[in-house]
């Protein structure tokens, strides 16, 4: 009897567990005003609804978790509404309809739901086409909900492509998909697209209060901020990661809970972190790391978290009105806006270049702290070094001109050494032999001018001023290969000193242009920049060969010597065109070699 007595309550406490929902399922929308960050969308349907412009289909698509799958069910909630006193399609869903509960339950027989990732074949489509005949058994619509559409073959696609353009009047069709690169555009043209935001952190963050107040939960406003960073704009993970941390917390959400069930830091010991890089202080960012790490911080993730931080010092340096996202911390807000006007955007832009290529390097090294603690020491030695185009600055101005006679950096003016202020060390035999460092004033010495050394001059040999030098220089060095392709592929543009510009046939070899610039570098003694041009530029060499050649024969077959040669002699034709490179020799005619005639007729 105790036994039987016992098994009630026990039961009703496991019937009470197993009906718990997740909160992700148990506030999920169920109208269009409950929807969290979809403003345009909802403003858009309430327009068509109020003037009869419903489409026929319409595409769904955004980041996991924005409710792609809850607004279309929502969409065929209100196409079939109905109560006693509305009749027709209506985005204001205040009061629950005759279909409405079945419709967000997923349970009503004509609004169909279907998963393309395990539904891919045209055969599934092909039942979807003769179904679509029928009239709705009960409901305004008939409508199919395919959750991630772009998983279809490309016969699916194919087959869905007419019904969906002359669907009948009864049916209606809502597609949802992550993935919208991958839909044909036959498909995207016949729908009404509408694009799902991510939602902002300030307005997650005002969501996950209001759930958890109607929880009767406590949470922390840093963990709001912390849940709502890591959910990335998704409604779903941002209630799912609070589901996890009110278990974890047994009822209540703090911060240092939410930070440890994530594996985060501290953000205001980031912000710590990021100062003792800024300063160049590797031991204290060595040290502040560790700390980190020893109480559960994972490695990629301190590094993440600093790129993050940094990212919002630069945009709060020209966007100071982003100090007001709900989803920072006041440590965020106070020392990120100090960091913004004391920082240059040189740092900070290098900062973020250095993590982005250490956070990759940190997540695939096997010894991550290792990784993670030589990734800062590179960004505290490169905190206070200057940019390319500073260093390059500094050299312009680094050698003094004295007398039109460079001196070296430093050296005062009138050859002196500066003893006044110099010192040397020298290093004189200590008790039993051993060396021992004085500093001892230095003693004027004149300083002995060191001549600069000559310059690699550009072999005078060889200028290029176009491609026929290009083709010389082919010749001398015996590369009777490369000349032929410089003559057959490539088309002349400009040419500068140390630069051409050309362009490409389109048989022109792939590693034609490298060629080009290492053969240079090797023949003329200096470096070549050798690039493609966008122009098309002229001729190639041997295109011009051609022409003038089809030119000269052109030109003798209209010289009346040959013509009546030509005409004396049938069957003669004309082989070959020379002119003599003289100028002054006695005939400028053509020496024109003639076959044989064909026949026996010769006279």
């Amino acid at each position: 009897m105790s036994e039987a007595g016992n098994s009630g309550p026990k039961s009703l406490e496991i019937g009470k567990a197993a009906a718990y929902r997740v909160l992700a399922r148990k506030y999920r929308p169920s109208n269009f005003s409950e929807l969290v960050g979809q403003e345009p969308m909802v403003r858009t349907l309430t327009n068509a609804f109020a003037t009869g412009r419903i489409a026929q289909a319409w595409m769904l698509t955004g980041v996991r978790g924005v409710g792609k799958t809850t607004t279309a069910r929502i969409l065929a909630r209100a196409l079939n509404y109905k109560t006693a006193d509305i009749d027709l399609p209506s985005v204001d869903l205040a009061v629950l309809g005759e279909h409405c509960q079945a419709i967000m339950e997923g349970r009503h027989v004509d609004v169909i739901e279907m998963d393309a990732a395990s539904h891919t074949g045209i055969d599934d489509i092909r039942d979807i086409i003769e179904r679509v005949r029928y009239a709705p058994v009960s409901a305004r619509y008939k409508v199919y909900i395919i959750d991630e559409v772009h998983m279809l073959s490309t016969q699916a696609f194919n087959g869905l492509l007419k019904t969906l353009e002359e669907p009948p009047p009864h049916v209606k069709f809502i597609f949802a998909t992550t993935e919208i690169r991958k839909v044909p555009i036959t498909v995207l043209s016949r729908c009404q697209r509408f694009d799902l935001r991510r939602i902002d952190a300030g307005a997650l963050v005002a969501h996950l209060s209001s759930i958890s107040a109607k929880e009767g939960i406590s949470v922390d406003d840093d963990a709001l901020a912390m849940i709502a960073r890591a959910a990335e704009g998704s409604a779903r993970d941002s209630l799912s990661i609070l589901d996890q941390a009110i278990a974890h917390g047994a009822g209540s959400v703090s911060a240092d809970a939410v930070r440890a069930m994530l594996g985060l830091a501290d953000r205001a010991r980031i912000v710590d972190l990021f100062e003792h890089v800024m300063k160049g202080d590797v031991a204290a960012a060595l040290g502040e790391f560790r700390a980190q790490y020893d109480t559960g911080a994972d490695p990629a993730a301190v590094l993440t978290d600093l790129a993050e931080f940094n990212h919002l010092v630069t945009r709060l340096r020209f966007v100071p009105a982003a100090i007001e996202d709900a989803s920072l911390s006041e440590d965020e807000r106070q020392r990120g806006a100090d960091f913004a006007r004391t920082l240059s955007v040189r740092v900070l832009s290098r900062t973020w270049q250095m993590l982005l290529k250490g956070i990759p390097e940190v997540q695939s090294s096997n010894r991550p702290v290792s990784a993670a603690e030589m990734v800062l020491i590179r960004l505290a030695h490169a905190a206070d070094l200057p940019t390319l185009d500073e260093a390059l600055r500094s050299l312009e101005g680094a050698a003094p001109v004295q007398n039109g006679a460079p001196r070296p950096n430093g050296a005062p003016a009138g050859g002196g050494n500066g003893a006044s202020a110099v010192a040397q060390t020298r290093m004189p035999a200590g008790p039993g032999g051993a060396l021992t460092m004085r500093l001892v004033e230095a003693s004027p010495a004149p300083v002995a001018y060191v001549a600069p050394p000559e310059p690699v001059m550009e072999a005078q040999s060889a200028p290029l001023k176009s491609l026929a030098d290009i083709i010389a220089l082919a010749d001398a060095q015996r590369d009777i290969a490369f000349k032929v392709l410089v003559k057959s592929c490539i088309r002349f543009v400009r040419i500068e000193p140390g630069r051409i510009d050309v362009g490409l046939t389109s048989d022109a070899p792939k590693m034609l242009l490298n060629d080009l610039t290492t053969k240079l570098r090797a023949w003329t003694g200096r470096s070549w920049l050798v690039s493609l041009s966008k122009e098309e530029g002229g001729q190639t060499l041997a295109e011009m060969e051609s022409a003038k050649r089809e030119t000269a024969f052109l030109d003798a077959k209209s010289d009346p010597t040959v013509a009546a040669i030509l005409a004396r002699f049938p069957g003669a034709k004309i082989i070959d065109v020379r002119i003599p490179d003289a100028p002054e020799a006695e005939t400028t005619e053509a020496e024109v070699p003639v076959e044989p005639p064909a026949d026996d007729d010769e006279p």
